[in-house]
């Protein structure tokens, strides 16, 4: 605040002499009460001008940069100066050449091409960074030498669910695991609520992330980065995933969508356990032990061995039994899979 109060005094000051000698100028031999009324007018319209502008011609800028330079991530920003100082290079090898052509190309096209070649080589450094920190790696012998590692970012149910942590084990992810740091204060949040149930699921995220620390495969790092402009958690994780152009994994349902809505890559634990489960197709036959009532009338409810629910038409005799079933229709649901299935005996009759 102090710094933008100096910017803005400075800038009264400046743009009111500006609006003063600019006020003398056009005066030039007026009256002297036209005179007088050019130069107060301009003057007191530079000092409000300045103070208004100077700040966004000024600090603002800056401001601005170093928030883009700290969310970038350090491999971006090295390629970025890399491309940027390759480009200039070229461009001064070449200015003699373009120099030399009749005006006023000689004298427009240095600049043109000290502009053009600095874009080129930023974009090409940013489109080629992987290949290139892979290439530096394998010269140096070093640990780059492997192919990228794919940073992922976790949020707060997907830590609390814990099976990130067996997933992490069985080698289909590789790269490191992001926790930001307003994450793990969420997580600390919830282990400190006076409810009950919050309180143990945030003690339980708590634990699952020392696990994770200790027992993955994959590196878990907690990263400081911040999105201040964002208030909540979920905000904050989408808006640096799109920054930082990495993926989120989570298993909430509103969060998966409000991301994919803005083009971020969302790795859904829910979905990736629908996909592994067993295929069942209508007409197959099973065996499912029928244990409660359903919401219907003569239903009954059984489960298959990797949670999937099976609703028995006419099943509510068989509650406690092992029977065969029928599978007569497969519904697949964001928040799991729903098998609708009739005793085998009765499917037999139809």
């Amino acid at each position: 605040m102090l710094i933008e109060l100096i910017i803005r005094l400075a800038g009264m000051i400046a743009f009111g002499i500006s609006g003063w000698k600019l006020g003398e100028f056009l005066a030039g031999s007026a009256p002297p009460n036209s005179y007088l009324r050019y130069v107060v007018v301009l003057m007191l319209s530079g000092i409000a001008f300045g103070g208004i502008v100077a700040p966004w011609i000024t600090i603002k800028p800056i401001q601005y940069l170093r928030s883009k330079i700290r969310h970038l991530p350090a491999q971006e920003l090295v390629a970025i100066i890399m491309g940027l100082i390759l480009g200039l290079i070229i461009a001064v090898l070449l200015a003699p050449i373009l120099g030399n052509l009749p005006s006023p190309f000689g004298e427009i096209l240095p600049f043109v091409g000290a502009l053009l070649f600095a874009y080129l080589g930023v974009a090409v450094m940013l489109m080629r960074r992987r290949d290139l920190f892979a290439l530096i790696g394998t010269r140096l012998g070093s640990e780059a030498a492997s192919p990228e590692e794919r940073p992922y970012l976790l949020d707060t149910s997907v830590i609390i669910d814990g099976r990130i942590a067996d997933i992490s084990q069985t080698g289909f992810l590789s790269g490191v695991m992001l926790v930001p740091r307003f994450v793990l204060n969420e997580l600390q949040h919830i282990a400190d609520s006076s409810d009950m149930l919050r309180r143990n699921r945030g003690r339980r995220g708590l634990d699952m992330l020392n696990r994770l620390k200790e027992e993955s495969v994959m590196p878990v790092r907690i990263t400081d980065i911040d999105i201040p402009e964002a208030r909540e958690v979920d905000d904050k994780l989408i808006m640096l995933a799109k920054n930082l152009r990495y993926p989120i994994i989570t298993n909430d349902y509103n969060l998966n969508r409000v991301a994919q809505l803005q083009g971020v890559l969302v790795l859904n634990i829910n979905e990736l356990a629908n996909a592994v489960k067993s295929v069942l197709l209508p007409g197959e036959t099973i065996t499912v032990k029928v244990i409660q009532e359903g919401k219907e009338l003569g239903q009954g409810v059984g489960y298959l061995d990797d949670g999937t629910m099976i609703v028995v038409e006419e099943g509510r005799p068989y509650i406690g039994q092992t029977i065969p079933i029928v599978v007569k229709k497969v519904l697949q649901k964001t928040e799991g899979r729903l098998v609708f299935a009739q005793p085998k005996a009765s499917g037999n009759n139809q």
